[in-house]
């Protein structure tokens, strides 16, 4: 909580910020939270999907609960967050949403079925709801990092780290402003012409 409190206040020099904290597991707290936004605010604009979670480990090992966490917090919430979205922004007949991937959804990775399964399902999940909001003047978009520095990467081994290192064709990680800027676009009239795509940022690792 007061890392997001910290992330607001630096938000709200550049306009008004409310930060609330919300479980996107959970239906109801979903329902709960955009009710306050179209009480508040009387209409919604444009939502980003982010939250998600690891639980790393080989298949063969993988504990059932490590898999269900994972789907439910990667997918499961976002597709609690865009069908309550999508319901108000079709009564608006305008909006965006953009959903953060991963390229591990498009490519997988040892130990993280239970990961690349969440993310590769956030694609697809895109592109149908791209499809079937279109006609409202929605649109629907997904982005999938590469290798950013995060806390979640943070924790990775020095020699694992200088492993994926070497096979980024621009030799950096990413940062965070890396992605940001992606959402920017794809949230901003620039792109009123792109729905239902998965944007690759990851300084080339895949291409």
């Amino acid at each position: 909580m007061d890392r997001l409190r910290e992330a607001a206040g630096q938000l709200a020099l550049s306009g008004n910020v409310e930060a609330r904290v919300c479980d996107v597991t959970d239906p109801d707290a979903v329902l709960d939270l955009f009710q306050f936004v179209t009480d508040t605010y009387e209409r919604l604009d444009c939502v980003v999907n982010a939250a998600g979670i690891t639980r790393d480990q080989l298949m063969i090992r993988m504990k059932d609960e490590d898999w269900h966490d994972v789907i439910n917090a990667n997918l499961n919430g976002i597709f609690y967050v865009c069908r309550r979205a999508a319901r108000i922004m079709i009564r608006q007949n305008t909006g965006c949403i953009i959903n953060i991937s991963s390229i591990i959804g498009m490519h997988g990775n040892i130990g993280q079925a239970n990961y690349s399964a969440s993310k590769a399902g956030i694609i697809a999940m895109t592109k149908s709801l791209a499809r079937e909001v279109a006609g409202k003047n929605i649109r629907v978009n997904a982005v999938a990092p590469g290798f950013i520095d995060t806390d979640m990467t943070r924790k990775l081994p020095d020699d694992i780290k200088e492993s994926i290192l070497k096979g980024i064709p621009l030799n950096r990680m990413g940062v965070t402003g890396d992605v940001a800027g992606i959402v920017l676009f794809l949230a901003s009239d620039f792109a009123s012409y792109i729905t239902g795509q998965t944007v690759v940022v990851d300084g080339g690792m895949t291409m």
